[in-house]
């Protein structure tokens, strides 16, 4: 899959496409009926897949800290679309020069002129542009008059429900891992680079790989029963989602004891799936309770996976 970093990287060469635009957060299964009739009018046109997303996303532009939580890191969401087969992702940088382009000039200039799109689906309530004031009917309207085929998207449901990224966010926050994976048509991941800590889990006896958080807003909190992958290599664990109150930290984190697993792997990527959640994050008024409950985890976890399928 080709990724092609901001607006001005668009060469000639990458005219003509079938494009579909959003966030594709957590890329759920409503994202996935999407992508693949994507797919499917790339095939009819001969022209690549193509999907238009944005780092921040919009709402982490405006509200900053006050977004909802993001499902997925950029790097995790291009593979999802990789998997679904996406062969180009054009990522734009929202910024405030984005933020205050015409509507109908995003559509001339860089819709139909930069990238010749020949098949735009987007959903029937998705605006854009400076003020919001582009809808789907300006698309259609200028779709007729560009020769851009542009239809609306039908929103997926389950059990009775639209599955949507807010939906997967409650069910996550709620503790019902089952309910988001079933939504998502995937287990729900953390991913990034190994960093060095307080190294407090080796002093307790439970060594941890951690992953920083950064400035994003984690959807989870929690210690949780996870499947690792380092290296290509599965193993099972337990970990902790959250800022390490009895330690008066500040700063989410993702902390993870990888159960038979003793190397350094500072600096290196790792995955983590959360598969069940054990409990809430909580303070412990001593590091011997907490190191007792840290233990009382690691059997939990270990019974999960003894019974887990």
């Amino acid at each position: 899959m080709q990724l092609i970093r901001g607006i001005h990287n668009i060469r000639p060469h990458h005219y003509g496409c079938v494009l579909t635009i959003g966030n594709f957060d957590g890329v759920h299964l409503g994202h996935t009926e999407v992508l693949k009739g994507l797919v499917e009018d790339a095939r009819v046109h001969n022209l690549p897949s193509t999907v238009m997303l944005f780092e921040p996303q919009p709402q982490e532009f405006f509200a900053k800290a006050q977004a909802p939580a993001r499902l997925t890191r950029l790097r995790d969401k291009l593979a999802l679309l990789a998997d679904v087969g996406i062969e180009r992702v054009i990522c734009v940088s929202f910024n405030a020069r984005f933020a205050n382009f015409q509507a109908e000039d995003f559509v001339r200039q860089v819709l139909s002129a930069k990238l010749g799109v020949k098949a735009l689906t987007v959903g029937d309530d998705f605006r854009f542009g400076k003020g919001r004031v582009g809808d789907f009917s300006m698309l259609q309207r200028l779709g007729h008059e560009l020769d851009m085929e542009v239809k609306d998207t039908q929103s997926f449901r389950q059990h009775n429900s639209r599955v949507s990224s807010t939906l997967i966010r409650a069910a996550l926050a709620s503790g019902d891992v089952a309910l988001a994976h079933e939504m998502l048509g995937h287990t729900y991941a953390i991913s990034g680079r190994v960093i060095h800590g307080w190294k407090k889990g080796r002093e307790l006896g439970f060594k941890t790989a951690n992953v920083a958080l950064k400035r994003q807003v984690s959807p989870v909190q929690g210690v949780f029963a996870v499947r690792v992958r380092v290296h290509d290599i599965v193993y099972h664990g337990v970990a902790n989602v959250g800022t390490k109150p009895t330690l008066n930290g500040k700063q989410a984190l993702l902390e993870v004891h990888i159960f038979g697993f003793d190397q350094e792997i500072y600096g290196q990527f790792i995955k983590v799936e959360l598969l069940h959640k054990l409990r809430d994050e909580q303070k412990f008024e001593s590091l011997q309770q907490l190191t007792e409950q840290i233990a009382q985890d690691v059997i939990a976890a270990k019974h999960f996976f003894n019974n887990f399928k």
